[in-house]
């Protein structure tokens, strides 16, 4: 394996491809267009997920200037990942979609937070074949281009293999062209290790390309796994794109240097443009919690741009924080976010 594996080969789904073969997960609060054009900046991604999108919602939006979904060029390819719990209006929903030109939609399959659920969505519209069916069904009439589905393991209840091997077959057979992976069960949320070591299996059963997520953060993450990572098509990286927009970018470059504080501050001019500024202090603040986990103290950072009352506050707070050349840690920790 080499030094920066899944850099190659691409990977193309019904003819688009995805090179190299990295993509920035849908995080809620996270993946919008100001975050996905600062990682873009950056370059190194193959390919760009969207937040989870509410499809009925979709319908309200002004597609083109909406941060949620609006692109940028510069973006290369984006995915949109959609929360869909029926198929009611969903060739509309589509047809409004249609014009962003994605390039690729995902149907989120995994998502264990319990208002999710509640609401059919997530993790629950995995454990409803007979709905998810009909949903892909819509989905693969109406959208040519690739369709994915994220999943996780399902409930962690006796018959969980045959039901996770039934969905595979399920999804196979509605024409999805890929699968992305995360290797937890709906109630571990992030506590339990990620199953890695299943991807062999599964890849074999679904017969399709796998996307393999959960806690990954560099490439010695992957080598010190190779075996179990080696049937996986891609990688799909999150909390740590969070914390470090840069890091595409440094899985071929290792040796990259980034200004830490031009980076803070380029995202808070990238969401200021793009949303209304009481919803733009609240997106700087979430980013503030990864991003934070850089420095050696970063919780007085963290903490004080919490309390900030507007983004003015929070920039002349985080320029007195950089002031003090604060100390990068070596290895970062995501735990609790």
């Amino acid at each position: 394996m080499s030094l920066s594996p899944f850099l190659s080969p691409p990977l193309t789904l019904r003819g688009v491809t995805f090179d190299p073969p990295l993509f920035l997960a849908p995080m809620a609060e996270i993946s919008h267009s100001a975050f996905r054009r600062l990682v873009a900046d950056f370059g190194g991604a193959g390919g760009l997920f969207t937040e989870m999108l509410s499809a009925k919602m979709l319908l309200n939006e002004e597609m083109h200037r909406s941060p949620w979904t609006k692109r940028r060029a510069c973006e290369g390819r984006v995915i949109y990942q959609l929360l869909v719990v029926d198929t009611k209006k969903l060739p509309e929903i589509l047809e409004h979609l249609a014009p962003l030109a994605p390039d690729g939609l995902d149907l989120n399959s995994s998502c264990p937070a319990p208002t999710i659920r509640a609401m059919g969505g997530g993790a629950d519209l995995f454990e409803s074949p007979e709905r998810m069916c009909g949903i892909l069904r819509v989905l693969r009439a109406q959208f040519a281009g690739p369709l994915t589905v994220k999943i996780r393991l399902g409930i962690e209840t006796d018959g969980w293999r045959a039901r996770l091997g039934e969905r595979l077959r399920m999804l196979r057979g509605e024409g999805v062209d890929g699968l992305t992976l995360h290797p937890r069960f709906a109630g571990d949320k992030l506590k339990r290790e990620p199953r890695h070591e299943l991807y062999a299996e599964l890849a074999a059963e679904a017969q399709l390309p796998l996307i393999a997520n959960g806690d990954i953060l560099d490439p010695h993450y992957i080598h010190s796994r190779a075996a179990a990572f080696a049937p996986a098509a891609g990688l799909m990286l999150g909390r740590i794109a969070a914390a470090r927009p840069w890091v595409f970018a440094q899985w071929r470059d290792p040796a990259l240097v980034v200004d830490h504080a031009a980076v803070w501050q380029r995202f808070c001019d990238y969401v200021e443009e793009d949303f209304v500024a009481e919803r733009a202090l609240g997106r700087v603040k979430v980013f503030t919690a990864y991003f934070s986990c850089n420095f050696m103290f970063g919780h007085n950072f963290r903490m004080s741009v919490q309390s900030a009352p507007t983004i003015a506050a929070a920039r002349e707070r985080a320029a007195n924080f950089f002031a003090t050349g604060p100390a990068l840690t070596r290895h970062i920790n995501l735990c609790g976010l």
